[in-house]
C-alpha cells in the first residue's frame, strides 16, 4: 500500500487517533481496504479551535506567499499522481485511468487559484462627497468549512481547498465516510509543502451528523460548503441559518441529454456515452433523461447499443475496464428499483437491467431503456448509476418543455448542428452549466454550479474565488 496511506485524523498539523475507528471498503472485492480513525465532537471543536488560531498568520501572508504554498502543493500531488489514484482506485472504485484523470483534474484548481490568489481586485469607487474618498476590497472570509462527496474524493476537496486558502482562509474539511483516505493523503501532502499548521484540518467520521452539526453551527466557522444531494444540502442551510453563514452548495441534478433531429448522430452517442459512464454513472452533472427526437430515435438507439456492447465492467485496476463497481449496496438497490419501476410502467428494457454477480455484488451491467416517460420514478430522480433511460419528443418546445420540468438544474446537454438553434435553446434550458455536442463540462477554468434547486454559488472559474471572500468598503475623510 502507498507511504500516503494515513488513518488518523489531521488537526493543526498533528496525526490524531481517537477510541472509535471504522472501515473503509473496497466497492469491488468487499476487503477492508484500513480502519480509520473517527472524529468525535472535542476533535471536532478542536479543528475549529485550530483553524481560528491558524487564521490571522495565513491571512498575513503576501498572497504571493500563499500562491507559492499552493503551488508547492501541487507539484507534490503530481509528483504522487500513481499514488493517489491507487489509493482512490481502493476505496471508491473507479478506473485506476480515471482516477488518475480525478488526480491532474484536482491539481488544475491548484494552479487556478495560485493566480487568483495574486489578482483579487478591489475598485475604487466614485468621490460621492466633497474630501472623502472610497473604496472596497475583497478579504477572505475566516474559517471555513467543507463536506465532501464520495465519487470523487480527491477533486472535490481540491474545488474548494484552493480557493479557500487563496482567499487567505483556512478550513475544516470532513471527507464522505465511505472515502476519507484520499483526504487523509491530500493533508499529508500539504503537510509536506509547507501549508502551516492548522490552516487544513481533516475530520474522517462514519457520525456525519455529529460533524456536521458542530461545523454548521459553531460561530466561529463563517462558511460552509458543501457538495452532495439537495436533501442533505437544505438540511445543512437550515443548520448554518443559525449563525448566518455564508454557504455555496453544488447539490443534485437531473440533467437532460437532448439528440435534436439534425444532430450529428455518431458525435451525439460519444458525448453521451463520455458523460454517462464516467464513474459508472455516479456523477452529478450525468445525463440522467435522455431525449431523442423521435424521427431520429431508431438511427441513434442502433449506434447507442453498439457502443453500450463495447464496455468492459470490472474492477479499476484492470486496464481494460470501462467502469468499475457502484459505491455500496444501497446504490445498486436504487439502481435496481427505479429499472424495475420503469419496466412495470411500460418502459422497454433493451440492454442490461441486472448486475453482474460474477464480478461481485455492486457491479451494474450497462443498461438501455426506451419508452420512458417523465412520469416514471426514473425520469424524476437521480440514477446515479450506468442506466440510459430514454424520452422521446416531437419538436423543440416540447424537448424544452420535459427538459425544465423538474425541480432541479444542475447540468444540461444538447446535440444539434443548427447555430440558431444553440442559440435558443442555450437560453431557454434552466441549469447552470450546457454542453452543447460534447459530454465533458467540467474544467478549473469553468464555473461550477446549478440553479433551482441544484445549488447556490460557483466553483472554479473567476467566480470561484469570491465565494470565499466578503467585502469591505472604506471611506476616508477630512482629505479637502
Amino acid at each position: 500500500m502507498t507511504s500516503l496511506l494515513r488513518t488518523q485524523a489531521f488537526v493543526n498539523g498533528q496525526w490524531i487517533s481517537t477510541d472509535q475507528h471504522f472501515n473503509v471498503y473496497n466497492p469491488a472485492t468487499s476487503a477492508v481496504v484500513a480502519t480509520v480513525t473517527q472524529a468525535d465532537s472535542a476533535l471536532t471543536l478542536a479543528a475549529i479551535a485550530a483553524a481560528e488560531q491558524a487564521l490571522g498568520p495565513w491571512q498575513q501572508l503576501l498572497p504571493k506567499q500563499r500562491a507559492e504554498l499552493l503551488r508547492q502543493w501541487q507539484h507534490l500531488i503530481l509528483a504522487h499522481q500513481h499514488e493517489l489514484a491507487a489509493l482512490m482506485t481502493a476505496e471508491q472504485g473507479k478506473p485506476l485511468a480515471e482516477a488518475l484523470g480525478e488526480i491532474e483534474y484536482g491539481a488544475s484548481y491548484f494552479d487556478w487559484f495560485t493566480g487568483e490568489a495574486e489578482r483579487s481586485y478591489g475598485t475604487l469607487l466614485a468621490q460621492g462627497q466633497e474630501g472623502q474618498k472610497s473604496w472596497y476590497q475583497a478579504q477572505g472570509i475566516g474559517v471555513c468549512a467543507a463536506i465532501t462527496p464520495w465519487n470523487f474524493p480527491h477533486a472535490m476537496i481540491a474545488r474548494k481547498v484552493a480557493p479557500a486558502l487563496a482567499a487567505g482562509c483556512t478550513i475544516v474539511i470532513k471527507p464522505a465516510e465511505a472515502t476519507p483516505l484520499s483526504a487523509l493523503a491530500l493533508a499529508q501532502l500539504a503537510q509536506d509543502a509547507g501549508i502551516p499548521a492548522g490552516v487544513v484540518n481533516i475530520l474522517p467520521t462514519a457520525d456525519p451528523a455529529l460533524v456536521g452539526d458542530i461545523l454548521t453551527t459553531h460561530p466561529s466557522v463563517k462558511k460552509l460548503t458543501f457538495t452532495g444531494s439537495t436533501k442533505v444540502g437544505k438540511q445543512l442551510m437550515a443548520q448554518c441559518a443559525s449563525t448566518l453563514k455564508k454557504v455555496s452548495m453544488e447539490l443534485g441534478g437531473n440533467a437532460p441529454f437532448i439528440v435534436f433531429d439534425d444532430a450529428d448522430l455518431e458525435l451525439a452517442v460519444q458525448a453521451l456515452m463520455q458523460c454517462k459512464f464516467r464513474n459508472a454513472g455516479q456523477t452529478c452533472v450525468s445525463a440522467n433523461r435522455v431525449f431523442v427526437d423521435a424521427s431520429v430515435q431508431p438511427q441513434f438507439i442502433a449506434l447507442l447499443k453498439t457502443e453500450l456492447s463495447k464496455l468492459n465492467v470490472g474492477s479499476g485496476l484492470d486496464p481494460s475496464v470501462d467502469y468499475g463497481p457502484l459505491i455500496n449496496q444501497a446504490a445498486i438497490d436504487k439502481v435496481s428499483t427505479l429499472v424495475r419501476d420503469a419496466v412495470q410502467q411500460g418502459a422497454t428494457l433493451l440492454m442490461g437491467g441486472h448486475s453482474l454477480a460474477e464480478q461481485g455484488p455492486l457491479f451494474y451491467a450497462p443498461t438501455l431503456l426506451t419508452g420512458v416517460m417523465a412520469s416514471m420514478r426514473i425520469a424524476q430522480e437521480e440514477i446515479f448509476g450506468p442506466v440510459i433511460a430514454v424520452q422521446s419528443f416531437q419538436d423543440e418546445a416540447e424537448a424544452i418543455q420535459i427538459a425544465n420540468a423538474v425541480p432541479v438544474g444542475l447540468a444540461g446537454y444538447f446535440c444539434t448542428e443548427n447555430y440558431r438553434r444553440i442559440e435558443r435553446v442555450s437560453q431557454q434550458l434552466e441549469c447552470g452549466m450546457l454542453g452543447i455536442n460534447t459530454g465533458a463540462i467540467s474544467h478549473a477554468y469553468n464555473a461550477f454550479g446549478g440553479v433551482k434547486e441544484s445549488g447556490i454559488g460557483r466553483e472554479g472559474s473567476p467566480l470561484g474565488l469570491a465565494e470565499y471572500q466578503e467585502i469591505k468598503n472604506i471611506t476616508i475623510g477630512d482629505l479637502a
